[in-house]
């Protein structure tokens, strides 16, 4: 009886619904903005990730994560030869969800951070390769040691959002970066070859606010 009286009233709504013409309108699809994403931007760090991917002792890839980062990029769809990319990570920032393998990689045979407290990238020349992609040569300075790395850049909007707060809304760009590199280049060659990997694959999510 109970299961006869639902369906009922069940059935009763959608008579009822269908005769006022009331309908479920689905909901507008996410995309990404188009604008010009040309200009000087401040890096918003509450929208912005660094990760890192390594192997695991031959078994499974392992990700972690900075939790902390800044600094500022320029883009010039029209000259990329004024394009540049200054970020800055704090290495004790480093985050793998877990304290005490936080504490170790914080430690002289990692990141060393009590010595080599920042991680630094300078991007100097960006090479485009197609309409939302392209190359960025920079340095990266990991551990007292600098070398040339490419990152991979893709685009993936840019335009006004009016109604987020300061310091978060107003003109925004976000990209999306990655690249690998050997970490035995920077000094860091612990537990090489069986228990970590030498490669580490980076990628790097990055949102910015436009400055005027």
């Amino acid at each position: 009886m109970l299961s006869r009286s639902i369906r009922r009233v069940v059935l009763g709504t959608a008579f009822f619904l269908g005769i006022i013409g009331v309908t479920m309108a689905a909901p507008a699809p996410y995309v990404p903005l188009h604008g010009n994403p040309d200009g000087t931007y401040r890096i918003d760090p509450q929208h912005t990730n660094v990760f890192f991917t390594i192997g695991h002792v031959g078994i499974a890839p392992f990700t972690g994560r900075f939790d902390a980062v800044s600094g500022t990029y320029t883009f010039d769809e029209q000259d990329p030869r004024r394009d540049r990319v200054d970020i800055s990570i704090p290495a004790a920032s480093i985050n793998t969800n877990f304290a005490l393998r936080n504490q170790d990689l914080r430690g002289a045979a990692f990141f060393y951070v009590k010595k080599y407290p920042k991680i630094t990238f300078i991007g100097r020349k960006f090479v485009p390769t197609g309409k939302d992609t392209g190359r960025l040569y920079g340095e990266l300075s990991l551990r007292g040691v600098t070398r040339p790395v490419v990152f991979k850049v893709r685009e993936i909007g840019a335009g006004e959002v009016g109604y987020l707060p300061k310091p978060w809304g107003g003109y925004l760009s976000g990209f999306v970066a990655t690249t690998t590199i050997h970490r035995s280049e920077f000094g860091m060659d612990a537990y090489l070859p069986e228990g970590l990997s030498n490669v580490v694959r980076i990628k790097v999510e990055v949102e910015g606010v436009k400055q005027g």
